[in-house]
């Protein structure tokens, strides 16, 4: 267990920038998760942590040590693979001593780690099969026990849950989750799964085109996001597009007038999270008689999620929002085709300026 801190970390591929001057600090025992979409960067910055990919400029510091240069196997850095790169000829228990054999640590040793972390990890008597042998979820938990096995000062995972099915990822997450927890391992993990990183993450940090955008509690990106790329990908939003026309003033592009809260005169963009608006019959005037903005539309749509239904409802010809209602019993659900109402409060919505 140990901070890590990285340092203008860049990566250059030619004149291609992967990774541009990221600098991040993450205490001992914290849980972090890069977040961003398919090419942002946050895979090359993981490897070049685990020394795998070796960067063009920066530093990376493991307790206080300079490990920039170092190869991945005097980094102490416990590493899980996308894809779990495990070895298919070798057992269980062979797979997770790998590490330890590398570095050489006594053979008598090595049976009694190895024993332990599969232990640690619920696979207890599993030590004789081969990968093949396994389902998924076991899979992936032989190959974060090779990590743990050596006793790593920081936990790397690189997108660990992508090839296990929605049910079994949402369980894998908690056991990995409670498991960083009892060992107070330093981790840092990488995924574009906006669920998985709200669920499992201290500290999230969105990045995109290389740079870093934004790093903070999911509380902070998700109510208070640095920009519209944040707030567009952290969580679901609509975007009515438009202008502010003085303070407290907006008007989008199809001809709504609407009340805002903050926002600089010109072209801006208006971010309505789904859960913030209300929605109520076309008829029943007093339901959002209290909200600053009120609008008639019509429902487009209906996504019934179970828990959730999300109702799609056209404002104007080029004006349209997302509505999600908890699936209550006896509450207001609109059918496709229903004229209805919608409204929310000016401080509900964030404006972005072009």
């Amino acid at each position: 267990m140990a901070r890590l801190d990285i340092q203008d970390l860049v990566k250059r591929y030619g004149d291609f920038h992967a990774v541009r001057d990221v600098s991040l600090s993450i205490e001992d025992g914290e849980f972090l998760v890069l977040l961003g979409p398919s090419g942002c960067g946050k895979t090359t910055t993981l490897r070049m942590v685990a020394g795998f990919i070796e960067p063009t400029a920066g530093t990376v510091r493991l307790g206080g040590a300079d490990i920039t240069r170092l190869p991945p196997w005097k980094r102490n850095a416990g590493m899980v693979f996308q894809n779990y790169a495990l070895f298919p000829h070798m057992t269980v228990a062979e797979n997770v001593a790998f590490g330890l054999e590398m570095r050489k640590v006594p053979k008598a040793d090595i049976a009694r780690r190895v024993e332990e972390t599969l232990a640690l990890v619920r696979l207890a008597g599993y030590g004789g099969r081969l990968p093949r042998q396994m389902s998924g979820g076991q899979q992936q938990r032989v190959a974060l026990a090779r990590a743990l096995a050596v006793r790593p000062d920081v936990l790397l995972l690189d997108e660990p849950l992508s090839n296990l099915d929605a049910k079994l990822r949402q369980e894998v997450r908690v056991e990995i989750r409670e498991l960083q927890r009892q060992l107070g391992l330093t981790t840092v993990m990488v995924t574009h799964d906006q669920e998985e990183a709200l669920t499992m993450a201290d500290r999230l940090v969105v990045m995109s085109e290389g740079r870093v955008r934004q790093v903070g509690s999911q509380r902070d990106l998700y109510e208070r996001p640095a920009d519209r790329f944040v707030a567009g990908f952290v969580g679901r939003t609509t975007f009515l597009e438009g202008t502010v026309e003085a303070p407290g003033r907006f008007r989008s592009d199809g001809g709504l007038a609407l009340a805002c809260a903050g926002g600089a005169p010109g072209k801006a963009a208006l971010s309505l999270r789904p859960e913030r608006v209300e929605i109520a019959p076309a008829g029943d005037a007093a339901a959002l008689a209290r909200l600053d903005n009120r609008l008639p539309g019509t429902v487009e749509f209906v996504s019934y999620l179970g828990a959730l239904v999300d109702i799609h409802v056209r404002l104007s010809p080029t004006d349209r929002l997302v509505v999600q209602l908890a699936n209550r019993e006896g509450g207001f659900t609109p059918d496709v085709g229903q004229p209805v109402q919608v409204g929310w409060n000016a401080p509900a919505a964030q404006v972005f300026n072009a």
